[in-house]
C-alpha cells in the first residue's frame, strides 16, 4: 500500500480531475455526512475554501472528499491531509461550469428555494457571491449543478438543513411558495407561522440577521386568504424581526427587457440599524421586446409540432369555454406580440403556442394521433422558455424536456430580479449610484 505524504507527490500521482458525477448512485463502506447533503457540503467547500464561509463546511467537505478519494484509487492510503491538499490544488472538477463563482465579489448573499439559479445569475452579474444555496427537487438540483458548480443542500425546514448557513452574508434572497396562515384571534405574528414555508424563512433572517432580503413569490399573494397572508409576513419582518420594508410592489417581466406578460410580487427590506427609510422599485426600461427576438434562429424538431388531432382536441376544447363566457383555451403568440407568463403544466404551453413555417420534414418522430399540422403551429422549445425567463443561451439545460418546462415555469425573470436587486445594492452601497 502506498502512502502518499505531501502535496508535490500528490500532484505527481493524480493528474487526472474528478469529476463528481461518475460517483453520483454510488455506496460508500462508510457514510460521513448525510446522504442528502454530502455533495452540497464539498461543493460549497470547494467555492468558499479561500474565505472565511469554509469553516462552515470545511471538517465535513474533508471527510467526503478522502471518502471518494480513497474510493477512486483504493490502492492508496488517503489521509484527511491529503484529501485537503486535494481540494486545494483542485483536484474536483467544480468550476468549468458557465457561471462559476465570482473571485472578488463585492457582496455576498444566500439563494433559498434556489430553483435552477435565476437569483443566483442576477445576483452574480451585479458581483455578489452565492455563499449557501438550498432547494429540494433533485432534477432542479441536477439544473444548478451544472450552471454554477455546486449542488444546492435539500428540504430547508430541516434543521440539519438551516446549521449549514454561514454567518454575516448581505442579501438573503428568496422565491418561497405562498401558503396560508393559521391567524384566526391571533395577532398573525412569527409564532403564527409556524409549519410554513415562509416560517423557516422568517426563521433564517431572525437568526443570520442579513442587511437586506429580497423575496419573490406569485402575484395572488396579495389577495390571498382575502389578504392575510400577506399582512402577517410584513408584520413578521416590520415587527417581530425588525427591518423597513416598504410596501410591496407587482413586478411585471415585460417591463424589463423579456417578452413575456409574467407579474410577480417582490418584498424587499433592510436591516432596522442599518437607518434606510425609503426605497424606490425600479423604473420599466424603455426599450420593448417582442417574441420575435427570442425565437429559435433555426428550425425545430418536429417534435415541437402538434399533430391534428391534438389540435381538433384544443379547438373544441375553446370552443365550449367560450360558449359559456370562459376565456380558458390555447393561444397562438405572433412574433411581434409578447407571450403569456410561462407556468408548470401543459396549459402553461399550450397558452403559449407559436406560429413557424420553416418546417419542411413532418416525418412524427414520437407517436401522435393524426399527423403533423401543415399550419406552422407548435409548442415554444425549452430555450425559448429560458429566453422568455431572460436566461443567456450559454445557460445548460441537462434534463428533458418536460423537466426543462417546468423548471423555467417556476423560476424568476432574471432581468427584473435583476434591475430590482440593483436598486437593493445602490441603498447598501455595493454599486454605484446613477
Amino acid at each position: 500500500m502506498v502512502r502518499i505524504l505531501d502535496l508535490k507527490s500528490f500532484k505527481m500521482k493524480f493528474t487526472e480531475k474528478i469529476n463528481l458525477e461518475e460517483f453520483n448512485g454510488k455506496k460508500y463502506k462508510i457514510r460521513i455526512v448525510e446522504a442528502e447533503n454530502d455533495e452540497a457540503i464539498l461543493t460549497h467547500y470547494l467555492h468558499n475554501n479561500k474565505n472565511g464561509v469554509s469553516k462552515f463546511y470545511k471538517k465535513e467537505a474533508i471527510n467526503f472528499a478522502k471518502t471518494l478519494i480513497q474510493y477512486k484509487y483504493p490502492e492508496e492510503n488517503i489521509t484527511d491531509k491529503v484529501a485537503e491538499e486535494a481540494i486545494q490544488y483542485g483536484l474536483f472538477d467544480s468550476f468549468q461550469v458557465p457561471f462559476p463563482p465570482l473571485e472578488s465579489p463585492k457582496f455576498t448573499f444566500i439563494d433559498l428555494f434556489a430553483g435552477i439559479g435565476g437569483f443566483r445569475l442576477a445576483m452574480q452579474n451585479l458581483g455578489g457571491k452565492c455563499i449557501y444555496s438550498s432547494e429540494w427537487d433533485k432534477e432542479a438540483k441536477k439544473t444548478y449543478k451544472a450552471n454554477f458548480g455546486e449542488t444546492p443542500f435539500g428540504d430547508i425546514t430541516k434543521e440539519s438543513t438551516k446549521s449549514y448557513i454561514p454567518d454575516n452574508f448581505d442579501v438573503l434572497c428568496a422565491g418561497f411558495p405562498c401558503q396560508a396562515f393559521s391567524i384566526a384571534g391571533k395577532r398573525g405574528g412569527f409564532e403564527d407561522t409556524r409549519g410554513t414555508l415562509f416560517f423557516d424563512v422568517a426563521e433564517i433572517i431572525k437568526r443570520k440577521k442579513p442587511k437586506a432580503i429580497f423575496l419573490e413569490n406569485v402575484k395572488g399573494l396579495r389577495s390571498h386568504d382575502k389578504g392575510r397572508t400577506l399582512e402577517t409576513i410584513l408584520n413578521v419582518l416590520r415587527n417581530d424581526l425588525g427591518y423597513f420594508v416598504p410596501d410591496p410592489e407587482i413586478i411585471n417581466a415585460k417591463d424589463f427587457g423579456v417578452p413575456q406578460n409574467r407579474e410577480r410580487i417582490y418584498i424587499v427590506g433592510f436591516r432596522n440599524d442599518l437607518g434606510i427609510k425609503n426605497f424606490s422599485y425600479p423604473k420599466p426600461f424603455e426599450r420593448k421586446v417582442s417574441f420575435a427576438e427570442v425565437k429559435e434562429e433555426n428550425v425545430v424538431s418536429t417534435k415541437y409540432y402538434l399533430s391534428t388531432q391534438y389540435l381538433i382536441t384544443l379547438r373544441n376544447h375553446k370552443e365550449r369555454h367560450q360558449s359559456k363566457g370562459n376565456g380558458f383555451g390555447y393561444n397562438i403568440i405572433k412574433d411581434e406580440e409578447i407571450a403569456g407568463a410561462v407556468v408548470c403544466g401543459g396549459m402553461g404551453r399550450e397558452r403559449n403556442l407559436v406560429y413557424d413555417y420553416r418546417i419542411t420534414d413532418f416525418t412524427p418522430i414520437t407517436k401522435i394521433k393524426g399527423v403533423v399540422n401543415r399550419e406552422g403551429i407548435r409548442k415554444m422549445t425549452p430555450r425559448e422558455w429560458a429566453r422568455l425567463q431572460g436566461f443567456p443561451d450559454n445557460y445548460v439545460i441537462p434534463v428533458a424536456d418536460a423537466s426543462a418546462y417546468k423548471q423555467f415555469g417556476n423560476s424568476v425573470a432574471v432581468p427584473a430580479i435583476q434591475a430590482t436587486a440593483n436598486e437593493i445594492l445602490k441603498k447598501l452601497n455595493y454599486v454605484k449610484r446613477q
